[in-house]
């Protein structure tokens, strides 16, 4: 399920990139589907408002990364799963303006898919009002795994990351230990192992120790497997989490 750390910067996030900003759902929609071209190839990612959304006021942002199982290219099936039914539930619970990337194949890793994650929050920082001080990378399995690098890889970019039973080995993740963190992992997961998560959080805790700043948090389920998802948004308590949070703070 890993694949090797790639070696291109942030660059690639932007080249060969062009978008399409016309929502393809009707306006009432919960999720605007939108469409961004890279290199030739039409990536389908979703939009959503919070209640009472003013471009006026610049508002914090989510970047959600889907799993294995809502890959595609229908621009929605990745709302189904983890932040989305969330969304839609307790919409009074999420002050932020959600981008949700659709990977296209579960054959590959989010990390590959970084220009897709960079592009359409370029995109969505342009046509709406977002708060670039507070723009939080979050996601469940592979889309945990994609939290994890792609928020090592630029730890300067994210406020806060929250990944959920997402794999990763710790010494690659390293990177990310001045960012706050609250990662999920159910201890009953069949599909990744919980001490990836555990070790990744011990290697940040104990940098963050040395340097006197937060250690990052950990929630672990005893009874639930790999779906933890739907418990780990429906804390209460993660969205003011993560509004509390700062770029570089």
């Amino acid at each position: 399920m890993r694949t090797v750390l790639l070696a291109c910067g942030l660059a690639l996030c932007v080249s060969g990139m062009t978008a399409d900003s016309r929502a393809t759902e009707p306006a009432t929609s919960p999720f605007q589907v939108r469409h961004l071209r890279l290199k030739g190839d039409s990536m389908a990612y979703a939009v959503w408002l919070p209640p009472g959304y003013d471009r006026a006021r610049a508002w914090p942002c989510i970047v959600f990364l889907n799993g294995s199982g809502e890959c595609g290219t229908d621009g929605l099936k990745q709302t189904w799963q983890g932040l989305g039914p969330e969304l839609l539930a307790h919409p009074e619970h999420w002050p932020f303006v959600v981008v949700l990337p659709q990977k296209p194949s579960a054959d590959e890793e989010w990390e590959e898919r970084e220009d897709l994650v960079c592009g359409a929050l370029k995109v969505v920082q342009k046509s709406f009002h977002i708060d670039p001080e507070r723009i939080v990378l979050s996601g469940i399995s592979q889309g945990g795994h994609g939290t994890w690098m792609i928020g090592a890889r630029h730890p300067n970019r994210w406020s806060c990351l929250a990944p959920v039973c997402g794999y990763g080995r710790a010494s690659t993740v390293s990177r990310a230990w001045r960012l706050p963190v609250w990662a999920f992992q159910g201890l009953k997961d069949d599909v990744v192992d919980p001490r990836e998560t555990q070790d990744i959080v011990a290697e940040l805790a104990r940098r963050a120790k040395e340097a006197g700043i937060a250690e990052p948090r950990l929630t672990l389920y005893p009874d639930l497997g790999h779906g933890c998802w739907a418990a780990a948004f429906g804390d209460s308590t993660l969205p003011a989490w993560m509004l509390e949070q700062r770029r570089g703070r």
